[in-house]
């Protein structure tokens, strides 16, 4: 008897290592975003759209925006899809003129942790 009861501890120790460890590594990845990352486009876009894998705090996050010989584009306030908190829209203060661009973006998701990366997009 006492086997089986040390085997079931065993296993529901296993069972809730592995359903926490997959809560533990989530993170708000970029799974899309327009322009696309290495797009080539020909309208100029008014806005960054940023999607994530999970919702994010618009309150700690951000965008920025680099262009042609390394300038400062200006962003406006970044905010969330008021029906979708997965989605990030950093507007752009001015008309991107062509060249290439980088965007460095940041994110706290809904659970607390930090992401970053950076994606390249070029207009015509």
């Amino acid at each position: 008897m006492k086997l089986y009861a040390s085997r079931a501890l065993r296993v529901g120790i296993l069972l809730t290592s592995v359903f926490t460890t997959s809560a533990v590594f989530a993170h708000a990845h970029l799974k899309n975003q327009t322009p696309a990352a290495d797009a080539q486009v020909t309208a100029v876009p008014q806005a960054l759209t940023l999607n994530f894998s999970e919702g994010v705090e618009v309150k700690f996050s951000g965008v920025t925006v680099t262009g042609p010989q390394q300038t400062q584009i200006p962003v406006g306030a970044v905010k969330l899809n008021e029906k979708d908190n997965t989605q990030l829209i950093a507007p752009l203060e001015q008309p991107l003129k062509s060249g290439d661009y980088t965007v460095d973006w940041h994110v706290v998701s809904v659970d607390g942790h930090k992401t970053k990366g950076q994606y390249h997009f070029s207009v015509k």
